[in-house]
């Protein structure tokens, strides 16, 4: 059975001889049934605030809950961006020395191509060199035989052997040149 104020208030106890003083007890339980009515108050109160912390508790609960799982969502994207870009490096990478060992070849292709192509100039630069040797050698030895076939009554040998010298040092010259 549940006590309310009400109860306390209006309760009548039969009356005996030499029992309670009835007003003491009436007051009594006026006393009490005022205590008891604080304390009903302060209850609600108190329920009242255990129902809006739990509503609150489950708010905190749920938003943790969120939290987590947004963590836990930016932990998954954070090492889904790192293992991405550690294989897009590793892409670049991959195809940075691909290119590079592509220009090392065309580089030793072009090289080769470049010695074989000094090698034909200088071949081309000797034989020309030893066809103007000929030519000069012939050409002085063509001056040579006219020099001796005309006979310059004012000239003597030594003039002519040292114009003719003269005219060898400087085809010797140019053939030093041309080497």
């Amino acid at each position: 059975m549940k006590l309310t104020t009400l109860d306390m208030k209006n309760k009548k106890f039969a009356t005996k001889m030499r029992g309670f003083d009835p007003a003491e007890v009436t007051s009594y339980l006026e006393s009490m049934a005022a205590e008891f009515e604080e304390i009903n108050k302060l209850n609600s109160q108190l329920r009242e605030r255990v129902v809006e912390l739990e509503t609150k508790l489950q708010d905190y609960t749920s938003m943790e809950k969120a939290i987590q799982q947004t963590f836990m969502q930016a932990q998954e994207t954070g090492g889904k961006a790192v293992e991405n870009a550690r294989k897009e490096a590793q892409l670049i990478i991959h195809e940075a020395e691909l290119k590079a060992t592509q220009i090392l070849d065309k580089s030793r292709t072009n090289l080769t191509a470049i010695k074989e192509q000094i090698t034909i100039l200088k071949a081309r630069k000797d034989s020309i060199v030893v066809r103007l040797k000929m030519l000069l050698n012939s050409e002085l030895d063509l001056i040579k035989t006219l020099e001796f076939d005309e006979a310059f009554p004012s000239q003597n040998e030594d003039e002519l052997s040292r114009e003719t010298s003269k005219e060898k040092t400087e085809i010797e010259e140019i053939i030093k040149n041309l080497e």
